[in-house]
């Protein structure tokens, strides 16, 4: 039974990395041989440097960082503390709010696109990276993983640090929050990856290369009447969008997937 779950899953692995190892090939081979039939060991970088020159992706990438980065800080702050409320705080109504939050992770987002649109158009914010980032300053998932960790805390050293002192917010950066790192760090990456990788939202709210993401500018690369039959091009700009998030996964993945395990996240 055991290597028939092995095997399975390195089945599930070899699917799951075919039209990776496919991307890749394709986005060093030459241009003239992307449909020709056969193998070739010619190999070009001339791929990367034509789709990096086509588009501002040097611009696209600052964007990107900025919105993810600036997301990332805000909702660490209202993670942090609506977690340490549930976890810790008495008082009235707390069961009812807390599943009113995580109703919040049954709703898909884009229902609430023209609502969000119509808020954003009254405080004149429409193709701004704070527009794009606004809608996504709290997250539900974020609070039910970090209220899971924090519920794990020993109340005793919570004690001792008020014995010391310490008032709420003080508690929670120098007890909670070292405590929760790995739990910090996993939220991290899930919420950098799906920002990073979030079009349709970006794609509504900006209008110019000044404040597009990665991914609205590469859809805007593939569909460009020059580049867009190009597939060489195309799938060496996809590499680049998608290398540093490959980079941070595997080099995080061991306390990525042990927080969700010791949190109880299944």
């Amino acid at each position: 039974m055991r290597y028939l779950k092995n095997g399975l899953m390195y089945l599930l692995a070899a699917i799951w990395i075919i039209p990776l190892a496919w991307t890749v090939l394709t986005s060093f081979r030459p241009r003239d041989l992307i449909v020709a039939s056969g193998w070739t060991l010619q190999f070009t970088f001339d791929n990367y440097i034509r789709a990096w020159d086509a588009a501002p992706f040097g611009q696209y990438y600052v964007n990107t960082i900025e919105i993810v980065i600036g997301i990332l800080a805000v909702q660490l702050v209202t993670v942090i503390l609506a977690a340490y409320a549930f976890a810790r705080l008495r008082f009235w109504g707390k069961d009812v709010l807390l599943m009113l939050v995580m109703m919040q992770i049954m709703v898909p987002p884009d229902i609430l696109i023209v609502q969000n649109y119509q808020v954003l158009k009254s405080l004149h914010l429409i193709d701004t990276k704070l527009g794009i980032m606004i809608p996504y300053f709290a997250s539900a998932f974020g609070t039910f993983l970090l209220r899971q960790t924090f519920k794990s805390v020993p109340y005793e050293l919570e004690e001792a640090a008020r014995m010391d002192g310490c008032n709420v917010l003080q508690i929670i950066m120098k007890v909670y929050a070292p405590l929760a790192i790995p739990s910090i760090i996993s939220f991290g990456i899930v919420s950098i990856s799906h920002h990073w990788n979030a079009f349709l939202w970006p794609l509504i709210v900006t209008n110019s290369p000044e404040n597009r993401p990665l991914t609205v500018g590469l859809a805007i690369f593939a569909h460009a009447s020059e580049t867009g039959a190009q597939f060489a091009e195309v799938t060496a700009a996809t590499l680049i969008i998608a290398i540093p998030l490959l980079v941070g996964f595997f080099t995080f993945q061991k306390g990525f997937i042990n927080s969700f395990m010791h949190s109880g996240v299944k």
